[in-house]
């Protein structure tokens, strides 16, 4: 039998609330007289108004708002609170559990907001509120129903903290993609005046003319509808008349329009309609051979603090002259439509209220309303689907896609930590797998999969281990050229790290990485940070702010098959040209005895 069967079937009493609740007046308190604590202060709005050092309510309390314009706002705490300008609402013993009586006054919600009485400031009274009916169904039923509740409750709490953090991460990749001062790309900067083919204002027609009114089909945009949306629909609507006559613009489909006076100044929004705009409005249509206006949406929306700057005046007005002067960073169309394509994601999992997270906390919200009514007004039917939205990026991975490839710090991509403890006289036959700095520009080249060196259980165990695909790298030598040089540990175990020497941890391809350290790139700021003359050092803090241009990924893997191929080439001495001369050598050595061999 489900709950809902459960609950149909089940006897339930009705009684009113004062009958099996206490409800009890909060205490007149003002911030000014409340003293420095962690206990809310419950009064007439929807969340604390403050917090106070000492608290008259304890364990699971139901409040309800005294007056104001939120007055019968029920909540319920968990935690020492102070009740002010509200009352409690706590059950007696025996009939009802104290969750399950909050959301069926959550669900009489509006019942309660209809009990205001008063013509200036509203209030909501216990004795009012004591008479309203509550259903009262056996413990157990009870505590299913709020078993449910809370779960559903859960899931809105979890979606909006999602979407929470998801506008957060949407603000941060909006400014990395929007932010051109350390990337390795061409921007040009040009000005709004630069890019556009036409940049207009409005005009409102005269509103005692109902010839310019009645009947328009024509939509005519109004500032408080620029809302950084896209615009696909008017409130308001104006005749061909009013057109004709009073010089209105029409404005082309994807058009930015940005608010220009008063209060809205500086918001901004597209087009995917033609339509007509008031005078407080500016239309940009851009040359979309230089910009795509999509980009040219986010930068602005992106710089609206520097917009907003720019206001003039006792209404805080931006003129035309400021926005046609206004500089945007131009890269290729090409990368333009990627940020297009990548913000446009983040923009519908954020905002748009038919997908993404604010359709999918909709639904839960219904759902949760939706089963609450039914599990407190005992009735049973209807079901409701579920979904889930998943978003997830990493920031380096979508500036290569965006932007091919990227600079950035060494420390951005790479952790670097000491080795410690290692020295030659624990070397020992048999053992755990070491490696000594000297050995890394003295023993090895350029990668490795087992080592020469072997220490004890008991000095490996004291050590820092280098684990699969780490690099370690020597900071000391007598020479410049050898400081700095790395290996990379291809075997399948960790290994033990001497003093001086880093263990290398990246995010990156490593034998990349190790490609670059041999660059001249890292050779040239190598030695700029490198100390001492007779022993030469180079510190991790200098290294993590050295600067790396690194591709995507897959043209690492790709730029590190050439290398390898190279360095097969050139070094191998089974294959390669090593091999090659030593063939020719034989070669040569073969003829030279045959054309000297002279037969007597």
């Amino acid at each position: 039998m489900s709950i809902l069967e459960e609950i149909q079937n089940c006897p339930v009493e009705w009684k009113e609330l004062g009958e099996v609740a206490l409800l009890k007046r909060g205490k007149t308190i003002t911030s000014k007289t409340a003293t420095e604590g962690p206990y809310p202060v419950i009064s007439g709005g929807q969340k604390p108004a403050y917090f106070h050092g000492e608290f008259n309510r304890e364990g699971e309390t139901i409040t309800v708002a005294g007056s104001g314009a939120y007055a019968g706002y029920v909540m319920y705490w968990d935690e020492p609170i102070f009740v002010s300008d509200a009352f409690s609402i706590e059950p007696l013993e025996g009939d009802l559990i104290p969750k399950f009586l909050y959301y069926y006054l959550l669900e009489k919600q509006e019942t309660l907001f209809s009990l205001k009485k008063g013509s200036g400031v509203p209030h909501v009274y216990p004795k009012d509120v004591s008479k309203i009916l509550i259903p009262i169904p056996p413990l157990e039923i009870q505590e299913k129903i709020v078993q449910i509740l809370d779960k559903m409750t859960e899931y809105v709490t979890e979606l909006t903290s999602e979407l929470t953090s998801r506008k957060k991460q949407y603000t941060f990749y909006q400014d990395k993609l929007l932010s051109f001062e350390a990337e390795v790309y061409q921007v040009e900067w040009k000005t709004i005046q630069d890019i556009s083919v036409k940049i207009v204002t409005g005009v409102t027609p005269k509103k005692s003319c109902e010839d310019y009114y009645l009947k328009g089909t024509i939509p005519w945009l109004r500032t408080n509808e620029v809302k950084f949306n896209t615009i696909t629909t008017t409130e308001k609507y104006v005749t061909e008349k009013a057109v004709e006559e009073t010089g209105l613009k029409w404005i082309v489909p994807n058009s930015i329009i940005i608010a220009i006076s008063g209060a809205t100044a500086g918001r901004v929004a597209m087009n995917s309609i033609p339509l007509t705009t008031n005078q407080h409005c500016c239309s940009i249509s851009v040359d979309e051979r230089i910009v795509n206006y999509k980009y040219l949406y986010y930068w602005l929306v992106n710089q609206n603090r520097q917009i907003l700057s720019l206001k003039q005046g006792a209404r805080g007005d931006i003129n035309m002259s400021m926005i046609k002067s206004f500089k945007i960073p131009v890269p290729s169309l090409e990368i333009q439509s990627r940020i297009v394509q990548v913000l446009d994601n983040f923009d519908m999992v954020c905002n748009d209220l038919n997908i993404g997270l604010p359709k999918e906390i909709e639904l839960r919200q219904k759902q949760y309303e939706y089963f609450r009514e039914k599990l407190l007004t005992f009735l049973a039917e209807g079901e409701y689907t579920d979904s889930t939205v998943q978003y997830r990026q990493d920031i380096i991975r979508l500036l290569n896609w965006v932007f091919g490839p990227i600079r950035v710090e060494l420390g951005v991509i790479c952790n670097f930590i000491r080795g410690n403890g290692l020295q030659k006289k624990d070397f020992t036959t048999d053992g755990k797998p070491v490696i000594h700095y000297g050995q890394i520009y003295t023993k090895y080249d350029f990668s490795l999969d087992e080592t020469l060196s072997k220490t004890s259980e008991v000095v490996f165990e004291k050590l820092k281990k280098a684990q699969p695909n780490d690099l370690v790298m020597a900071t000391t030598s007598e020479n410049v050229e050898d400081v700095g040089k790395a290996i990379v540990w291809e075997g399948k175990e960790e290994i033990g790290i001497s003093g001086d020497s880093y263990i290398i941890q990246t995010s990156q391809n490593s034998r990349f990485l190790n490609y670059w350290l041999r660059s001249i790139s890292f050779q040239s700021q190598k030695e700029r940070k490198v100390t001492g003359t007779k022993v030469v050092r180079i510190n991790s803090k200098d290294m993590e702010k050295f600067q790396i241009v690194i591709p995507s990924l897959t043209e690492q893997e790709r730029i590190v098959s050439i290398l390898d191929n190279f360095n097969t080439l050139t070094n191998s001495l089974s294959e390669g040209l090593p091999k090659e001369i030593e063939l020719r050598q034989k070669q040569y050595e073969y003829w030279r005895d045959e054309l000297l061999h002279f037969h007597v």
